[in-house]
Order: C-alpha cells, then structure tokens, then sequence
C-alpha cells in the first residue's frame, strides 16, 4: 500500500477495502492535524476537528471524484471542518506555526543548537507577523509555504479562483512586508 497513490487508495476503499481506508488516513493524519491547528489554535481541537473530518470523509467517500486530487479533497474538508469549529466557539482563528514545521531538520543528524535557537527565533518572528495579516491571506501562506500546494490545489481547498489565490498571496506578501521592514 505504500507505493499505492492516494486515488489508486481511495478507489480501493470506494470498493470497501479497510486498508486502503486505514493507509489514506494515516498517510494524512500529521499534517492535517497540523494545518487544523494553524486554524484552531489548539492540538485538542484540532485533533478533533481532524477526526470528525475523517468521519465525514468515509461518510461522502463515493462522491469523491478519483479523478481529482484526494489530498485537495481530504484539505478542503479539513478547512470546512475548522471553519465551522470556530463559528460554533465563536473564536478567532490563530495561526500556529511550529519551528520544525517551518524549519524541518534532517532526521539523521543532531541539530546544532545555536541554529536551533536561531530557528526557533526565526519561526516566532513569522509567527508574530502572520498573526498580524487578515485570516483570508494568512491561509494562502499557510497552504503554499507551509504545505506546499499549488495554487490550483489552493484553489479546490478553499473553493475560490485560481486568480483570487494569486492575489491574495501578492497582497500576504504586502502586508508581512509592512511589519517586517516598519513600513
């Protein structure tokens, strides 16, 4: 199953393999965990609004089209999810970018531990500065920069145009540049 594609998984599971099922989930728990996080703000939540995505994902699993990319589809239900979580608490969305997320060391060396707290600066500085920036740009950069989709798959995510994807990004990078440089 590891060499399967992800819609080669989900044809075998829209057949009922289990398996199949199981591989899919697993292969996206971590970062979808992780991208509800920087929505939610926090692990428990974002836990929960990953499983209650996963339920709604088996639910619907025939209507997804295995033509098209699982992993848009698997985000864009994740991205509703977390959305609706925060309209039912009532709550701003936070981003939360955690240093290794940013900044991945290579598993098999020590990190040095001056770069390690340059890095750990370095991802607070991001941090404080896309806090800043409204939520409608700050998931772009999140979706391109941190879970490195493209903007077609940024696009089937958040249900808007292509073009709209671009501009919001142009428009992300104009307003970090103003907490960056103090303009």
């Amino acid at each position: 199953m590891q060499e399967s594609t992800d819609e080669q998984l989900a044809t075998e599971a829209q057949g009922g393999s289990q398996p199949a099922l199981t591989a899919l989930f697993r292969r996206y728990t971590d970062r979808l965990v992780r991208y509800a996080m920087s929505i939610v703000k926090s692990g428990d939540e974002a836990n929960d609004v990953v499983q209650e995505s996963f339920i709604k994902a088996y639910r619907n699993l025939q209507s997804f089209d295995v033509k098209r990319k699982f992993s848009s589809w698997m985000y864009r239900i994740v991205h509703n999810e977390a959305m609706n979580h925060i309209r039912k608490e009532k709550r701003r969305p936070w981003i939360s970018l955690e240093a290794d997320t940013l900044f991945p060391h290579p598993a098999s060396t020590e990190p040095d531990p001056h770069e390690e707290q340059e890095r750990l600066g370095d991802a607070e500085e991001i941090r404080a500065v896309l806090a800043k920036i409204p939520e409608k740009y700050r998931e772009v950069v999140e979706l391109r920069y941190i879970e490195e989709f493209s903007y077609e798959e940024i696009a089937d995510i958040l249900t808007i145009p292509k073009s709209t994807v671009g501009v919001r990004l142009s428009r992300a990078k104009t307003e970090m540049k103003k907490y960056i440089f103090h303009e």
